[in-house]
Formats: structure tokens, sequence, C-alpha cells
């Protein structure tokens, strides 16, 4: 009897502790949770601003890319006043890869090895980002911090190294992207001439597409302002790295998030597992940028992109918009991941609250 009692409270204490734990956790325990986590993450590492005559490596981490392309990243380049040099591998070819894995790895690498270079710019993004991941060199990078330039499908290096390594990242063109004036103008204040706090505008040519194409309105769903850290991307790959070592842990920073060529269904899908994942409330705002060629076909009984996006932005306790001048378009500004930034919903700016750059 003594043993069976003892062996009974023995059990309870765990099923009333086991109980608590699941009702909350105490605040003291909170706090101290959140500061293991903060202890755990790289200490932020802002590579040198870029120069004019600073030598700028071209390189094609995802699919692969032609003479034309390569030409014209030359040329874009070039035009910033920075010399350009192409990675080894840069015309290799595997299936829709620019290369094997290796061959995508070893340029990339190379590129942060080398002292001259100062800059990697992706050529395009495609698809295969995602499989350099395990294999990237994180304390190379670490150790070797320079700007590293791209979207799309660049998204997975940008998440998986500034969680790997705290190094600063930036959410912009491709290197063979159609130039505008805005976006240069965005590059050039955000990689080479940063300020100590910058109100980033939005593209007044977006603005005048508005007008005949919805999908490039800005829109204050939740209105109001929030500060945090910038992370996000592409939706398709932040949403495929949700649960792995290099997803975007979204919890108090401004989460932007863009799209092109995916019906209103899968987006939807794509949100779900982001909001099932971590939980957009606990993001201190969402901040959307144009989702390019994402409505439904005509006659289709899908919602419409609004719709969709609305499920999951109007519930929201924390600021959200959409329209905001960054994606698949080529209006586009830059974002430094993880820098510090206010979203103001209400006058439709993003001020970045220091430079990105030293």
């Amino acid at each position: 009897m003594s043993s069976q009692t003892n062996f009974s409270r023995r059990r309870f204490g765990g099923l009333l502790a086991a109980t608590l734990g699941a009702a909350g956790t105490p605040a003291w325990a909170a706090a101290q949770g959140k500061g293991k986590r903060m202890q755990q993450q790289h200490a932020l590492i802002k590579p040198a601003r870029l120069r004019e005559g600073d030598l700028v490596a071209i390189i094609a981490p995802g699919g692969f890319t032609d003479e034309d392309a390569i030409a014209k990243a030359q040329r874009n380049i070039e035009s910033l006043g920075l010399r350009a040099s192409l990675g080894a591998n840069i015309r290799a070819v595997h299936g829709n890869y620019a290369g094997t894995v290796q061959q995508r790895l070893d340029d990339l690498h190379a590129a942060f090895r080398d002292p001259e270079v100062k800059a990697v710019w992706a050529i395009r993004g495609g698809s295969g980002c995602i499989s350099l991941l395990a294999l990237l060199d994180y304390a190379l990078i670490r150790a070797n911090p320079k700007v590293l330039i791209g979207y799309s499908d660049i998204t997975a290096l940008h998440l998986a190294i500034g969680r790997q390594t705290g190094l600063v990242t930036f959410h912009g063109p491709v290197a063979s992207s159609t130039f505008s004036e805005y976006t240069v103008t965005q590059l050039r204040n955000v990689l080479m001439t940063p300020q100590d706090s910058y109100t980033i505008p939005m593209a007044l040519e977006n603005h005048r597409r508005a007008q005949t194409q919805p999908n490039f309105a800005i829109r204050t769903v939740h209105g109001g302002q929030a500060t945090g850290r910038l992370t996000g991307g592409n939706l398709c790959m932040v949403s495929a790295l949700a649960g792995t070592p290099y997803a975007a842990d979204f919890r108090e920073h401004i989460l932007f998030l863009e799209e092109i060529n995916e019906v209103p269904y899968r987006i939807d899908r794509m949100l779900c597992q982001l909001d099932l994942s971590v939980g957009f409330n606990k993001a201190a705002a969402l901040m959307l940028g144009i989702f390019e060629h994402c409505e439904a076909a005509e006659g289709d009984t899908a919602l419409s992109l609004d719709a969709t996006v609305d499920q999951h932005l109007q519930p929201l306790r924390v600021p959200a918009v959409s329209g905001y001048s960054f994606g698949h378009i080529r209006h586009q500004f830059t974002l430094p991941m993880g820098i510090l930034a206010t979203l103001d919903a209400d006058r439709q700016t993003l001020t970045l609250l220091e430079p990105a750059v030293c």
C-alpha cells in the first residue's frame, strides 16, 4: 500500500506539473526562455558598404542562365561604378539548375573566400538554392562578411545565412534584372550611401500601374506602427523552410512576403503553413509586396487574391499592409535582412532605423 501510495503521489505530481505547464508558462520563465533564445542567435554582422571600383562576383546559385543574361548582369554592375567577375561555373547546366550542387557551392564559397570580392550578386533566382543550405560553409561566410544580393529563390540563402551567421544580406534585384531609376536609387541608398535613418518611398510607377492592375495598389488592412527586424522574402521559399533549421523565425519581426505565378489557393496554403508554424500574430507586422500574376483564371470560382490574403491579414492584431514596392517587379526597393525598421501602416512607409552596411 505504501509503495503504491508513493507511486500515485509521484504520478499525480507529474501530471499536475504537466497540466500547469500546458495552461501557461509563468512570466519569469517566459522571460528566461526569451533570453536564452536571444543568446543563441548570432550577433548581427554588417558587411562593408560598396564603393566605386569594388569587385562584384556574379554567381548562379539556383537556376541556369545564358549569355544574354550574363552580359546584361555585367552591364548593370558596371553602371553602378562597380567591377564584375564571373563565377567559374556560371555557364554550367544541370537540368534546370546552374550546374550540380557542388559546382554552385564552389562558386559561392570562392566568392566569399576571395578577399578582393566585396559583393556576391546572384544572376537570377529560379530554383535549387535550398539544396545548398546543409552544405554551406557558414564559418567561412561569417569570417568573410560581404554583401549578398538577390531575391526569389535566393530567399533560401538569405534566411539560412542570417540564421546561421548573423550576416545582413539584401533582398533586392538579381544581377540580370531590368534596372529602373527607382531601383538603382534604392540600391545606392542602402548599399553605397547608408544613412542612420532612411524612409523608403514607394515607387510612383507602381502607384500609376495600380489604376489598371489592382495587385499594385497599396492597401492598409490594419493600421498603426510597428518596429522590428526585417525578415522574409519569397512566400514559396519562406514556407518551404518552415520547420527546418533555416526557417524564418519572425516572432517580433516585420515579416515581408512576395510571390509570382501562384494561384490563390496555393497562396492560401502557404500562408496557412507559416501561420501554423509560428503564428502571424507573433510578428511585429506583416508587409506584403506585389503578388504578380497571382489571380485565378477568369471564370474560376476561386477567391480573388485580395480576398485570399485578407483571410489571413484581417484577423490579426498587428499592422498589416500589402502592395509595397518589392517583388518580381521592375520598380523594387532593397530590403536589408535583419536590420531594425519601423512600418507605419497609416502613412504607408517603411523606415530603416540603422545603416545596413558599415
